[in-house]
């Protein structure tokens, strides 16, 4: 058999697979492993289920959480690989990759952290989501300064998760997936940068090739589309012979078309092995937008949500997420219903006296309001 690429995935629809008897090991935020029965046929909201029965969650918090594929480092450090589609089957992706690095882990799953207050309601709801919020801020993910750490540790102390997942709440980055240091052509080609999915925006930690640093955010409301490339390109090793099976990787891209200012859009462009995880972070934060904006149920979004738009990417073949901003009548305006209070973008540096834990960085986009989410807008 032959190894599996961690950027494909296997359905039932591509791949017969004999039905047998099998036990997975779901990974919880604090290391714990949860194993359970299923079928190799299984497909990711069965093996959803499987946990959450054996993690006594009840049915109506099942949708809150969602299963995803992550790479551990030698450091413990956790790369997100992507979300397991919901008919994808969770067993064959993760033995086929033949790598003990590779692990599927549960993690909540929405954005908005006003749903936090509908798991923490639950005894097995709170202890997941402290366990997140307790990883996150141990791996760097939230930034916490040295008096929110010793509130976080009198807290932790004394056993109260509510109050500790409340100041949680109010951490910089609370509720983001951070990624891999990557590339990115903005401000400036070649800049390295750290992006941050979450709070409705795409944040970058940039490193300017003059070694400034610069912070600033994207809010997927002004993104009008996205899309994510892949391509085969030579391994670096000086030559420029065409792409074989041994001498050849694939590279990702997660392009975004973003509204700098009023009637001025400007491509962005984001080299990242973790593309397709960053679109379908995007794709999530629209589809939470969409249903609060149409007072619709969040339980049945999250229950019943598919991203069907991610598919096995093709050499130089684009996968284009439905845009928010978009409008299906090619006559008329595009971009619909933003607020006339837009200013461009402008980049401000972080002061060298913070530290790398007490961060004061500004959006890249200034202030600006946005009017909201209506069935005009796509």
């Amino acid at each position: 058999a032959t190894t599996s690429h961690p950027f494909f995935f296997f359905s039932s629809e591509t791949q017969q697979i004999p039905t047998e008897e099998v036990v997975l090991d779901i990974c919880l935020s604090n290391g714990q492993k949860v194993t359970v029965n299923i079928l190799t046929s299984d497909q990711t909201e069965d093996v959803l289920d499987a946990v959450a029965t054996k993690l006594d969650l009840p049915d109506e918090l099942v949708g809150y959480f969602s299963l995803f594929l992550v790479r551990e480092g030698v450091d413990g450090s956790l790369t997100f690989v992507r979300k397991l589609q919901e008919f994808e089957l969770p067993y064959v992706s993760i033995t086929s990759l033949r790598s003990s690095e590779f692990h599927i882990v549960l993690r909540k799953s929405y954005w908005d952290m006003a749903y936090d207050s509908d798991v923490m309601d639950n005894r097995v709801g709170l202890n997941l989501l402290y366990a997140q919020t307790v990883s996150d801020i141990e791996r760097g993910w939230i930034l916490v300064n040295k008096d929110q750490h010793r509130q976080l540790k009198s807290l932790q102390e004394k056993g109260s998760k509510k109050e500790f997942i409340h100041l949680g709440q109010t951490l910089k980055y609370y509720g983001y997936i951070k990624f891999d240091p990557c590339i990115t052509d903005f401000p400036e080609k070649g800049c390295q940068v750290i992006v941050s999915a979450g709070n409705n925006e795409l944040n970058f930690h940039v490193k300017l090739p003059n070694e400034q640093m610069k912070e600033g955010s994207f809010k997927v409301t002004r993104m009008r589309c996205w899309r994510v490339t892949s391509s085969q390109v030579p391994i670096a090793n000086g030559t420029t012979n065409p792409c074989s099976s041994a001498k050849c990787e694939v590279k990702l891209e997660l392009a975004f078309e973003y509204l700098m200012s009023k009637d001025r859009l400007q491509w962005v462009t984001i080299t990242s092995q973790q593309a397709i995880m960053m679109s379908i972070c995007l794709q999530s934060m629209v589809d939470e937008l969409m249903v609060k904006k149409s007072g619709g149920s969040i339980k049945k979004l999250l229950r019943k949500r598919h991203n069907g738009s991610i598919h096995r990417p093709d050499s130089q073949q684009a996968v284009k997420s439905p845009p928010l901003l978009d409008s299906p009548d090619r006559n008329r305006e595009q971009i619909v219903k933003l607020s006339t209070k837009l200013s461009s973008v402008s980049l401000r540096g972080i002061s060298a006296s913070n530290s790398a834990n007490d961060i004061s960085g500004n959006d890249f986009h200034g202030n600006y309001a946005f009017e909201g989410i209506g069935d005009d807008d796509l």
